[in-house]
């Protein structure tokens, strides 16, 4: 760990925060309004504790291994710790006690997975359901029109509790086409809110990357997930 790479994540951290508040701004928003999570896939728990003591308050690991080998590392006293990535029902149990919120809940039967290793440790988890905009083949997540029945279906599961929607759109460098995704899931965000159903709040919609948070917070996101732009390209060992 060098001086300059930890000075890069301070500038990297102020200019992800402005570009933030900069993009609320722009359609009558407020930067507090947004959660700004820090994906932390491959980044060592020294630089993200030295994130974390810039203001970040939002952590997410998208691996379960990775999870547990950093997980007594964190300075979680001020920051919260989330599950990001896909989720095998088998490894549910590893995380259920030590993530705040799983956001890649994509069908009832992780969902009851869920709930059923939450209700063991007298928790009620809360999760994101996540939702496959693009309708790609080879990408988890719940598909657009199938959306509302998965959510009807796990609505009375006791051991966890929906606090809203995730996404990770198709790969685009279009700016008009990304943010017309975006669209598209907000609609969906608030269609789900006008049906109020029991157990199922549309608190939180999480989606926009490095490459198109700005786009994301304009179209309505209120959480981005924000890695390579904080911490540089991600280094695989």
């Amino acid at each position: 760990m060098t001086e300059k790479l930890l000075a890069d994540v301070e500038y990297n951290f102020k200019t992800i925060q402005e570009n933030i508040w900069n993009a609320a701004a722009s359609v009558g928003k407020s930067g507090d309004d947004i959660t700004f999570l820090a994906a932390t896939k491959t980044v060592e728990p020294e630089i993200i504790n030295h994130a974390i003591s810039l203001g970040l308050d939002h952590i997410g690991e998208n691996k379960v291994q990775e999870l547990l080998s950093k997980y007594d590392f964190y300075n979680l006293e001020k920051c919260s710790l989330q599950f990001i990535g896909h989720l095998q029902r088998n490894k549910v149990r590893q995380i259920i006690d030590k993530v705040d919120l799983i956001q890649s809940v994509d069908s009832a039967k992780l969902a009851d997975e869920i709930s059923q290793q939450a209700l063991k440790h007298d928790l009620v988890m809360d999760v994101l359901v996540e939702v496959n905009i693009g309708k790609e083949e080879n990408k988890s997540g719940v598909m657009p029109e199938e959306l509302e029945d998965l959510l009807w279906n796990i609505a009375n599961f006791k051991g966890i509790k929906v606090k809203g929607l995730m996404t990770i759109p198709p790969i685009c460098n279009n700016t008009q086409k990304i943010r017309k995704y975006f669209e598209n899931m907000h609609n969906i965000f608030i269609d789900i809110s006008s049906k109020k159903i029991d157990n199922i709040n549309m608190d939180i919609l999480s989606m926009g990357m490095s490459a198109d948070y700005c786009e994301a917070i304009m179209e309505g996101a209120t959480m981005i997930r924000v890695g390579s732009s904080l911490f540089g390209p991600r280094i695989y060992k």
